[in-house]
């Protein structure tokens, strides 16, 4: 498999995994309850291993950039569709200029290695 695709494939678990953790975060309670808490520290640690990973093929700067305006996006849908946290309009257009960071450093950069 083609190493780009597979660094990406690799973000994108990073991503995923990274927004789980958050969301278990929310449920840890301040670290007050020990199964969401583990849950956390094994999620962000398995997260920031495959970041490690890919940060061998794609530039840190642009790993970093997907992972944060990606994980913004989907750690917001995930307040918004399961903990009920209202985004208002200013936070909604906030996101969509993420969104279109994203896009264009993806689309239209040179340095992401594709």
């Amino acid at each position: 498999m083609n190493p780009i695709y597979m660094a990406y494939a690799m973000l994108a678990l990073a991503i995923i995994t990274e927004v789980t953790g958050s969301t278990f975060l929310v449920k840890s309670e301040g670290f007050t309850k020990f199964w969401p808490s583990a849950a956390v520290v094994v999620l962000f640690c398995i997260a920031f291993y495959l970041l490690s990973q890919v940060i061998k093929v794609i530039p840190l700067g642009i790993a970093y950039a997907i992972w944060a305006g990606v994980g913004i996006i989907l750690t917001a849908a995930v307040g918004y569709f399961i903990f009920k946290q209202n985004l208002d309009l200013p936070a909604m257009l906030g996101i969509a200029l993420i969104v279109s960071g994203v896009l264009v450093i993806n689309l239209f950069s040179n340095s992401t290695g594709h």
